[in-house]
């Protein structure tokens, strides 16, 4: 038995319909699957409602467009995704409420039938609340190329979340094979770009002086939703913000650093490369009520 609720959005039905996961959905030569064609979103939903969709919905738009796909219609989205949350499986129960797992995906199709849209809600998995709440062991690994050097050659799409995520799923089985939970990349010149499916935070105190720093989203890294909430709830707080450059050195010296992504929403990081890292229970607490809401 599958967890996983889908609906599908086709030009057909643009308003979504469930379907049964455990039947066949997907066209064998659909070039999201063949090729990774295509863009997506992953998001938390807690207590049947997706947290953040608006600025998830952004992002999407923004990836769609690079790749020239089309988007759906906001408010057909909007309604398939609530579709979907409403009609998943019940989840496990955290200090957020119930919680699940949302995609949404935009494939290119075939040429025949063309571009089409389909979310799916799962719980989500133990892990992720493991890794929010015990926190993660990361190891720093080589990017191969700086990502800024793509932005010059729209190609290379640099900035979209595309299904392309081979990579990603590669170096978190590496580095599961060598003692971590996960990666942080970094340049040739060691300055830190962003974890392989999260954003690098690290906050750092002198006196009365407290500042957030990220690596900058303009060099090449994608922007992180849940790192803009946690930073603006941190300015209204009196926070100063930084965005780079980090360096390996910044990690080992920071007050706390934390991966942050959208369902795992904030895990500290407790070792760099096997050496400890400061940890702040008070600090986490206090970033992840900037993600109240």
């Amino acid at each position: 038995m599958t967890h996983t609720t889908v609906v599908m959005l086709t030009q057909q039905n643009p308003a979504g319909e469930l379907v049964d996961a455990s039947t066949p959905l997907i066209n064998i030569e659909d070039q999201g699957l063949t090729r990774g064609d295509g863009v997506f979103e992953t998001m938390l939903a807690a207590n049947r409602k997706v947290r953040k969709f608006e600025a998830h919905l952004s992002r999407l738009t923004g990836s769609a467009r690079i790749l020239d796909l089309p988007l759906p219609q906001e408010e057909k989205l909007r309604s398939a995704v609530q579709l979907a949350v409403d009609s998943a499986l019940a989840g496990p129960q955290t200090v957020l409420g119930e919680e699940h797992t949302v995609k949404i995906i935009i494939s290119r199709g075939t040429p025949e039938e063309g571009a089409h849209t389909w979310v799916t809600v799962a719980p989500s998995s133990p892990t992720i609340v493991r890794q929010r709440q015990e926190g993660v062991r990361a190891m720093l690994l080589p990017r191969g190329h700086d990502p800024a050097d793509d932005s010059a050659y729209p190609w290379l799409l640099a900035g979209a979340k595309t299904l392309s995520y081979a990579v990603n799923m590669s170096v978190l089985r590496y580095v599961g094979k060598h003692g971590a939970d996960d990666a942080i990349w970094v340049t040739d010149d060691r300055r830190i770009l962003e974890g392989a499916t999260s954003s690098v935070i690290v906050a750092k105190r002198s006196g009365d002086q407290r500042v957030l720093y990220t690596p900058e989203p303009a060099h090449g890294i994608l922007p992180g939703t849940t790192q803009g909430a946690i930073f603006k709830g941190a300015r209204q707080a009196g926070w100063e913000l930084g965005y780079g450059p980090l360096y390996p050195q910044d990690l080992l010296e920071a007050d706390a650093v934390w991966l942050a992504s959208s369902v795992r929403l904030l895990a500290p990081v407790t070792h760099l490369n096997g050496t400890p890292l400061a940890l702040d229970s008070a600090l986490t607490d206090e970033l992840m009520g900037y993600l109240a809401g």
